[in-house]
Parts: C-alpha cells; structure tokens; sequence
C-alpha cells in the first residue's frame, strides 16, 4: 500500500513538475543565462552585467518603468475603490438568484479576448465614438472629442481589465464574515462608517491584499492595453521589453529588462506586503 501511495503521489505530482520545469524554471534560467551575456563581435559574448547597467544608466528606462509601476499602483487603488462596494453588495445584501446574476455580470467581460475589449474602449472613446457623441448631444462639447492615446485611456482600459481580479477574492473573503458580527456591530452603537472601518475593512484585508497584488502585477506587466489605447508619450516598460526582442533584436537587453521587471515588481509588493503588516502566506490563505 505504501509503495502504491507513493507512486499515486508521483504521478499526481508529475504534471505539476513539468508544467513548472519547462514552462516556468527552464525558460527563466535561460533567460537569465541570456541577459548576462554582452556582445562583443559577431557570435561572441562575454559574460557581463553590461545590461543591467545599461538600465540604471539610461534615464529613459528608468524613468519609464517609474512611471509604469506608480500609474500601475493608481489603477490599482482605483479598482479597489470600485470593486469594494460593489464585491460588499455582492456579498452582503444581495441575495439568491440576484447575487448570482450580479456576479455572472462581473464575468461576462471576460467570455472575450483582452484584445476584443481593448477594442471596443476604442470604439467608445474614439473621435467619432459613442461617449464623444453624448458630449455633443448634451451641449458639453461643440466638436468631438479625442479621448485616445493619454494616460487617462490607458487607466480606463487597466481598471477594466483588472475588475474582476479585484472582484473575485474580495467577494470570497467578505462572504465569510457572519452577518451576526456587523448586527452586534450596530448594536453596540456603530454607525455604518465605523462598522466599515472596524469590522468590515479588517475582515476582508486578506482579499484586499491579495486582490491588489493580482490586479498591480497585471496593471505592471500589461502591454496590449497601453500599446492600443496609450500615444507616442505614454510608453509602458513592456513596450520596451517587446521592442528590444522584437524590433532591435537585442535579445540579451530584453531579456536583462524582463529580469528587471520580476524583481522590481516583486520587491514592490513585498514593500505592499510589509506597509500592510501581512505575509505572503496569509495572503494567499
């Protein structure tokens, strides 16, 4: 029995080994071998840390993934401000066959592509689209209105994408808060403000957290929303990353800005995690 055990266990985990061996550790080890390297001539490298340097000594780069990781924590903060009401009615008020319908509604965006998406923001913000349109009709603009290619786009299309990652753990956590606990609340003379702040927000800090790192680390590593919905100005540190790879086939600076990427991106939320006074391990239950 034992030993059949252990090979059930073997073959459970096999699938999980490969998927994080070739999918995941192979191609970060070979990326990592690939972003160290420093051309010299024609197929000859040397091994370097010439690429890394190459980020902190060009402002652009640096000042491009400033910018990129602080309007990825804006919309973060954003989505969390929408989401939160919405993920609390949801959870708390909403009941039976509404709940569910109000939740199916938060995922059909999502029976579609990213890509699909992103274009029907274009379709509404567009010089001609709907949203320039109802400007018009309501006298708030006297020729139609570009709201393409800015930072405010790219937010819109970020927060949209982002809702649901948002959505999802914080319905989760705020459903397991005995409706009890905010009556006994309320009992002992909260008002609805302070049941919020004492009760409420406290009990669903693991989903807060956890849906902040999701939405953040997505908002960071985006690159179809900012590339179609952002201008010439509003360059995105993934747009780099594909342009080194793609369009200067400067393999080993890509793959040095893709390293760059995970480690100031994980560094960030371990920075979220330690202001927030949480552990990984508590976040993710």
């Amino acid at each position: 029995m034992r030993a059949g055990t252990k090979l059930g266990f073997i073959l459970l985990l096999t699938p999980l080994l490969l998927w994080l061996s070739l999918l995941i550790i192979i191609p970060h080890i070979d990326m990592f071998l690939v972003s160290i390297r420093e051309r010299v001539g024609v197929r000859e490298y040397q091994t370097s840390a010439a690429n890394y340097l190459t980020f902190f000594q060009e402002p652009l780069y640096l000042r491009t993934f400033l910018r990129t990781a602080v309007m990825s924590v804006l919309a973060t903060v954003i989505t969390l401000l929408i989401a939160f009401p919405v993920s609390y009615y949801i959870a708390k008020i909403a009941k039976g066959r509404v709940q569910a319908v109000l939740f199916v509604l938060c995922l059909i965006p999502f029976y579609v592509s990213e890509l699909v998406r992103t274009f029907g923001w274009m379709i509404l913000l567009r010089e001609t689209g709907l949203v320039s349109n109802l400007l018009q009709w309501a006298g708030l603009a006297d020729r139609p209105v570009e709201m393409l290619y800015n930072d405010a786009a790219i937010m819109i299309g970020l927060v949209y994408t982002s809702m649901l990652f948002m959505v999802v753990p914080l319905v989760t956590t705020l459903e397991s808060l005995d409706d009890a606990v905010i009556e006994a609340g309320y009992d002992l003379g909260g008002n609805g403000l302070s049941v919020m702040r004492e009760i409420v927000i406290p009990h669903a800090a693991p989903g807060i957290v956890s849906g902040s790192i999701v939405v953040f680390m997505l908002s960071l590593g985006n690159y179809l929303t900012p590339t179609m919905l952002g201008g010439k100005d509003s360059l995105w540190f993934t747009e780099l990353i594909y342009s080194q790879f793609i369009v200067r086939f400067n393999w080993e600076l890509g793959a040095a800005f893709g390293f760059l990427l995970l480690a100031l991106s994980s560094l960030i939320v371990w920075g979220m995690l330690r202001l927030t006074g949480r552990t990984l391990k508590e976040t993710m239950g």
